[in-house]
């Protein structure tokens, strides 16, 4: 994959999400809320840019990726209305199966935590994204040890925009 690899992404979705009250915590229990999204692609697709809005939780969201051709990996750079601080970026790419799986560095609750985000389910009108977080320091280089909690599920699909 290269270039292009989140052109699946243009255009407006609905998101359904699943997301840990305690991102390090599996059974601090699960919250489910409804979004909507609306992307835009740049650069022939070696860019795109979205706003996710969360109606019931009050913040949005905003997500610029960039692909970068010398590496042939993509960094995924996020902020929220709350902050308005651009995040640590995860980088990474899509794999011939087209999973595409970006990983990074960030701190949650005071601790140093490795993040893990990974795109499965692509289609014309459906697409899933889940972030993990491992304690720093606990995960293999292909980040596929068992120390990583999945804290945060998107259903995307095509449909009615609010």
């Amino acid at each position: 994959m290269s270039g292009g690899d989140f052109d699946f992404l243009d255009g407006r979705w609905t998101v359904r999400n699943r997301r840990l009250a305690d991102f390090l915590d599996p059974d601090s229990g699960w919250e489910e809320f409804d979004g909507h999204t609306t992307g835009r692609l740049f650069w022939d697709g070696r860019a795109h840019a979205d706003e996710i809005v969360f109606p019931s939780k009050g913040f949005s969201g905003l997500t610029l990726r960039l692909y970068e051709p010398e590496t042939g990996e993509w960094t995924l750079n996020w902020s929220n209305s709350r902050t308005g601080r651009l995040e640590p970026p995860v980088r990474g790419r899509f794999g011939a199966d087209g999973t595409g799986l970006f990983l990074g560095d960030d701190h949650y609750a005071g601790r140093p935590v490795r993040v893990r985000f990974r795109w499965t389910g692509i289609g014309p009108d459906t697409a899933r994204w889940e972030q993990s977080f491992a304690p720093a320091g606990t995960e293999g280089a292909d980040g596929t040890e068992e120390e990583w909690v999945v804290n945060w599920v998107m259903e995307f699909s095509r449909g009615e925009q609010p």
